[in-house]
């Protein structure tokens, strides 16, 4: 029909569009319906006139099979479709409408295979103060955040050379998604006004064009390599819980029978989340086990099977205490010895050591390493915090405790995070600070034990009782066994006999019973 127009007036012209679908279907009687039929219809809709479009489930079986050339129309919003569909314009040469005649026909190439972990480039931040002497300033930040996302290993990053090949273009993400073979997209701008210097990066899922994560940096041309650092930081340590959160909800929505190993994992994190209940912590570590019979050398798996067990521990939920260091150890020498050069598995397995094991050298030393490895890892930071609170260093836990809230203020982890903080205080003799952060630490979750324990301690010292037997009387509902007695099956190693002795204290004038 196309071809036959060629030569005919456009007002004679008779121009089907054609949608084209494989996919389940429904007969009954004389009638057709499913939702096969209803993507197939919308897929018509949005072709051109003379054109066809299809699907990327009808792609994949005639890819290669048929001379025809495709061109991406990318993830399409359909209307009454509930998930977007990926789309293709098919150009059959001169069969095409009379209005894609006047183009000659290019073959789209075929997009990159994801690969089977997230997935991120980071474009040339676009400098729009007209100086071009801030190009400078704009592509070393974009060098910096590249080369500080490599250093975790669950991201699989772009190099610098092939990102910058977008720069000075005006590109679509999704475009950059198919070409790269990205999930994500990393962009900012950098504007320069008198002695002032704003930067906003946002990331961006390339398959829908949603914007993730957003935020806006402003500074002083004072120092603008100490300004270009924190930039650094603050993206990185955003960017990668942002993409965590993103591939969680991804892995929920997987159905169950496509689950591979990094699928179960990121299910396991989603369990493990959620943070003072019993069961959702067993089924995290039957789903990072199950990781792990898939792919015996996770590393990161193992690594988080072991902070199950110190989740376990410190709410006093362990039915097996005899073997529970016996596992720990097992868990963290396999991800020890898989991921050498794995950050937070060196600093899960070096937490779980210090606490579960009681081995504060090992444990410490492994923290150590793993922030060599990868200094913008928030849970390196907030492990080592709760080290240095064992081995009575509270100022230097303060320190680390700040340095990965900084990094990731809105870690799920926070509440660990802000009760170490208080225990830090605590054991520097400020129970009014203590007291602060422990509030704090409960109100993102109300029966987190360890807040509970800091908050009651806090508070008598403080010398308010109502509060601290409100703290002791939730606790003991939580966790009816608890005593004085009994913290040692809770509490941390502290090496200082002294800091054990005023936390206990804490706890006799709160209420705690012997």
């Amino acid at each position: 029909m196309a071809e036959q127009n060629i030569d005919v007036p456009q007002v004679k012209r008779i121009e089907f569009r054609i949608g084209i679908h494989v996919g389940d279907i429904i007969i009954e009687d004389d009638d057709i319906f499913g939702d096969g039929v209803n993507i197939a219809v919308r897929l018509e809709g949005i072709a051109e006139p003379g054109g066809v479009s299809i699907s990327d489930d009808a792609h994949r079986q005639i890819r290669g099979k048929v001379e025809i050339t495709f061109e991406d129309m990318g993830s399409q919003s359909l209307k009454n479709i509930a998930e977007p569909v990926r789309a293709w314009r098919v150009r059959i040469g001169p069969s095409s409408s009379p209005a894609m005649l006047t183009k000659p026909p290019t073959e789209t190439a075929q997009p990159l295979p994801l690969p089977d972990k997230p997935s991120i480039a980071v474009l040339p931040f676009t400098n729009m103060s007209g100086d071009p002497e801030q190009d400078y300033f704009a592509d070393g930040m974009v060098e910096e955040i590249i080369t500080a996302l490599s250093h975790f290993r669950q991201l699989f990053v772009i190099a610098r050379n092939s990102s910058f090949t977008y720069k000075g273009r005006a590109v679509d993400v999704k475009q950059v998604g198919r070409e790269l073979g990205v999930r994500y997209v990393l962009e900012g701008s950098v504007r320069k006004a008198p002695n002032r210097v704003r930067i906003t990066g946002q990331l961006v899922d390339t398959a829908t064009g949603a914007h993730l994560w957003a935020q806006r940096f402003d500074g002083g041309l004072g120092d603008i390599f100490a300004l270009q650092d924190h930039v650094t930081e603050s993206v990185v340590g955003a960017i990668a819980p942002a993409v965590e959160k993103a591939e969680i909800e991804r892995a929920k929505r997987k159905p169950t029978e496509s689950l591979d190993a990094y699928a179960l994992y990121l299910r396991g994190l989603a369990k493990f989340y959620q943070y003072g209940s019993r069961q959702a912590n067993d089924e995290a570590l039957r789903l990072f086990n199950s990781a792990i019979s898939l792919d015996p050398d996770f590393a990161s798996a193992y690594g988080r099977a072991a902070t199950c067990c110190v989740a376990a521990k410190t709410n006093g939920w362990f039915s097996d205490t005899a073997n529970e260091g016996a596992e720990v150890t097992r868990l963290a020498q396999r991800a020890v010895g898989l991921g050498k050069d794995d950050a937070f598995a060196l600093a899960a397995s070096g937490f779980a050591l210090a606490y579960v094991v009681r081995d504060l050298g090992v444990g410490a030393a492994l923290i150590d390493r793993a922030l060599v490895l990868n200094s913008n890892l928030a849970g390196a930071w907030s492990f080592g915090g709760w080290v240095k609170i064992w081995l009575g260093e509270p100022e230097a836990a303060i320190e680390r405790f700040a340095r990965a809230m900084r990094l990731s203020p809105l870690d799920p982890n926070v509440p660990g995070m802000q009760a170490g903080t208080a225990y830090a205080h605590f054991f520097l003799g400020r129970y009014d600070e203590a007291a602060s952060w422990a509030a704090m630490a409960l109100q993102n979750n109300p029966d987190f034990q360890t807040g509970l324990r800091i908050d009651a301690a806090s508070n008598a010292m403080a010398g308010r009782p109502e509060q601290a037997h409100k703290a002791v009387a939730r606790l003991r509902q939580l966790n009816p066994s608890q005593r004085v007695s009994t913290l040692k099956d809770v509490r941390g190693p502290y090496r200082r006999a002294e800091d054990l002795s005023r936390y206990e204290e804490g706890l006799r004038q709160a209420g705690l019973p012997e």
